[in-house]
């Protein structure tokens, strides 16, 4: 059973940034991929974020290449994920998930940890 815990989220103010962190009990070198994705109020669930646990490698939707970043270290089973300058429209709860390679959908995922900014 693999379990996820947010953290990082808070009140900011536009132009802010924050390093969200994920705490994975996942057991280092298993072929696991960690994702971050966001659900702003009222609307659907959006992927943000993935990276490979294993090799390192990262992807990113079109929406979020070059706004945010996605990292890995696994000496403390963690993954984080860092904000860039906020805006308002960025107010979402932040989830974190995680999928083995051979999932096709994402089968553990955390609380989430809220991040609103304020303009």
């Amino acid at each position: 059973q693999v379990q996820l815990v947010e953290s990082g989220g808070g009140l900011v103010q536009s132009g802010s940034s924050l390093r969200l962190s994920c705490a994975a009990s996942i057991r280092t070198g298993t072929n696991y991929y960690v994702a971050w994705f966001r659900q702003p109020p009222g609307k659907e669930r959006e992927f943000v974020a993935r990276i490979n646990r294993v090799t390192g490698i990262t992807y990113y939707p079109d929406s979020a290449k070059g706004r945010f970043d996605i990292s890995v270290d696994n000496a403390k089973n963690t993954v984080y994920l860092q904000t860039p300058s906020l805006k308002p429209e960025d107010t979402a709860v932040y989830y974190c998930a995680a999928r083995s390679f051979d999932d096709t959908s994402y089968k553990y995922w955390g609380q989430g940890t809220q991040v609103t900014v304020s303009s």
